[in-house]
């Protein structure tokens, strides 16, 4: 029986469990300090409070102090936390990991230094474990257009793993990959990486489209709605995709697969990223749209800033030249700045309008 062990108790790293047991396996499910009454529901009831599904057999639930318990023996590990708390998961692993240990990371962001330079989440979790022991564990990443109450429940579902090694996410692939949990492997570490921090950022502005419609009243959408407006939109996320993979380094050929249009395209259907989209087309600034939303995380949002601040300090140092990414600038704009909606549509697609 093949042990995986989790930190982080939210919704995807405990959807997960599902494919995971199908296969025999067992998960340790630890809790950060923000799950305790997550890891209480599992421990008296087997729910999961935010999922509202009873976990697999082959769960078991540990709190945060217990999790020297839970990694004991353990050869497989999952980093299950989202962005804002990768560098904390790092810290964790820093003790808690031992030498032969793989590792796998759900979270999806980026994390960018004063100069603009970028640090795909993965390797930051890693830098964050001693050198000794991070150079003899595996790091590998899951990306693609995955709805974790969807995985939780056995709808078809198709992914990506990823790892420098292709042979370590072929291990990976057969320890998750069930008749409903479909895999697919990538050596584009980087490239897959950069697909699923941009689309985060690309799908908040869909939002844009349904709160357009919202402005001009209820009226509005019952005979035409705002599909141009949308496909234009995610044609020049797709455009950007593109260019931020190759930016990276990675294959800009990535971007036409799961993890780029593929995950754009699930984000952008829905879910709270959306959601202050939809706020922020409607007319409100992105803070009085936040405010709408308490308690809401905002991983797209986050992306924005990073990505748009680090955009800016790329550009004065001449690295990346003013007219590219104008999608990604007017985001940040309008996430980072709380400037209005108003898109340059002109620098879409080719500069002035002129064309590709």
């Amino acid at each position: 029986m093949s042990t995986l062990v989790v930190l982080g108790s939210g919704i995807m790293a405990t959807a997960l469990a599902t494919p995971w047991t199908d296969n025999g396996g067992e998960v340790r499910l630890v809790g950060t300090f923000l799950d305790r009454e997550i890891i209480d529901s599992i421990k008296t009831t087997g729910v999961h409070p935010n999922l509202k599904l009873k976990v697999p057999e082959g769960v078991t639930a540990y709190q945060l102090e217990e999790a020297e318990q839970a990694f004991e023996g353990a050869e497989y590990v999952m980093s299950g936390v989202n962005s804002f708390g990768v560098d904390w998961a790092g810290e964790q692993f820093a003790h808690l990991l031992k030498p032969g240990m793989n590792v796998i990371a759900l979270a999806k962001g980026v994390q960018a230094d004063d100069d603009g330079n970028f640090t795909i989440l993965p390797k930051a979790l890693a830098n964050k474990v001693p050198e000794d022991v991070r150079n003899q564990c595996t790091w590998s990443a899951i990306a693609g257009p995955s709805i974790a109450g969807e995985v939780a429940v056995h709808r078809h579902t198709s992914v990506v793993f990823t790892s420098e090694d292709r042979e370590v996410a072929e291990m990976w692939k057969s320890k998750f990959e069930t008749d409903f949990y479909h895999v697919w492997t990538s050596a584009d570490f980087t490239g897959v990486e950069a697909c699923a921090c941009t689309k985060n950022c690309y799908a908040l502005g869909a939002g844009f489209m349904q709160g357009l419609l919202d402005a001009m009243g209820d009226e509005a959408g019952d005979l035409y709605v705002n599909f141009n407006y949308g496909a234009a939109l995610f044609g020049q996320a797709s455009i950007e995709m593109q260019q931020w993979v190759e930016f990276f380094g990675g294959d800009p050929r990535t971007v036409m697969g799961l993890p780029g249009i593929g995950d754009c395209f699930v984000t952008s259907m829905g879910g709270r990223n959306v959601r202050v989209g939809r706020l922020v087309g409607s007319g409100l600034t992105f803070s009085e749209a936040k405010a709408k939303m308490p308690g809401v995380t905002l991983e797209g949002a986050a992306a924005i800033v990073v990505m748009g601040k680090a955009l800016e300090r790329l550009t004065e140092r001449g690295v990346i030249p003013a007219e590219q990414f104008p999608l990604l600038r007017h985001l940040y704009q309008v996430v980072g700045l709380d400037a209005k909606v108003d898109l340059p549509w002109k620098s879409f697609f080719g500069t002035n309008g002129s064309g590709y």
